[in-house]
């Protein structure tokens, strides 16, 4: 039996033209209009949300529970999150009722023969985000055509030109409903539609990732200042662009130089 992915590009075409023709199908829709209806175009195929239940997750989280409820839900647990996250995540899952929520962990005899002593942070970020975060993720991404991201041009020089639809090496599409949001627009949604806000908010992180590697944000600081503080480092390396993991290895996460 031929794989899906296989099956989309005999009707629709390779991964860009299909993100060519998205983007000029859908670039007048609102956000809540491009997720309704990508979830039901065909040329999309499978679908998962990928979602860190971060600050401004909740957003996305309550349109698939009004949309689509069972919409997969991906959620890596890096094992290294605040503990408020994980929390944050059974209490958003149990007031959205969102019924297909996938907690993906990185694989223990990874974890166990390069970072032993969950320290690899200290010498090497852009491995620990491929070993605890991107290889889970692409791992779970497998299994899908197309995948939902939170991403919005405001949060950084490399998200200025965002699209609603983005060729992902060739091997799947992303979609971003969010990508001409501007701040008030995701604080008037979460206020309007009185959704629980992540505990660490108020503490001043509007960007939450791991526990080791993010901190607090200082009034005029860019809203990710406090993710990687002091390096150069500004993704965790699941993004991918013009076919290359940004700012992480082009070959596996787990083997060797990837420079």
């Amino acid at each position: 039996m031929r794989h899906e992915a296989s099956l989309l590009q005999d009707e629709f075409g390779a991964v860009q033209a299909r993100v060519d023709r998205l983007n000029a199908r859908y670039v007048n829709h609102s956000a809540t209009s491009v997720l309704e209806l990508a979830l039901r175009d065909r040329e999309l195929g499978r679908i998962a949300l990928v979602s860190s239940f971060g600050a401004e997750s909740v957003v996305l989280l309550h349109m698939i529970s009004v949309i689509a409820p069972k919409t997969p839900v991906i959620f890596v647990d890096t094992e290294m999150l605040f503990e408020e996250t994980i929390q944050y995540q059974l209490e958003v899952i149990d007031r959205l009722d969102l019924r297909d929520v996938r907690r993906i962990r990185p694989a223990p005899a990874k974890l166990a023969a390069n970072d032993p002593d969950g320290l690899l942070h200290l010498s090497d970020k852009d491995a620990c985000c491929a070993l605890r975060k991107t290889a889970p993720l692409q791992a779970a991404l497998g299994h899908f055509d197309a995948w939902i991201t939170g991403r919005k041009r405001f949060q950084g020089a490399t998200r200025a030109t965002l699209d609603f639809f983005e060729n992902e090496d060739e091997q799947r599409i992303k979609i971003n409903p969010l990508a001409h949001w501007a701040p008030t627009d995701v604080q008037d949604y979460i206020i309007n539609n009185r959704l629980p806000r992540h505990p660490l908010v108020a503490k001043g992180y509007p960007s939450i990732g791991c526990a080791p590697c993010t901190s607090p944000v200082k009034e005029g600081e860019d809203p990710r200042a406090g993710r990687w503080r002091g390096e150069e480092k500004t993704e965790c390396g699941i993004h991918i662009v013009n076919g290359k993991i940004v700012r992480g290895p082009a070959t596996d996460p787990l083997k060797g130089d990837a420079s």
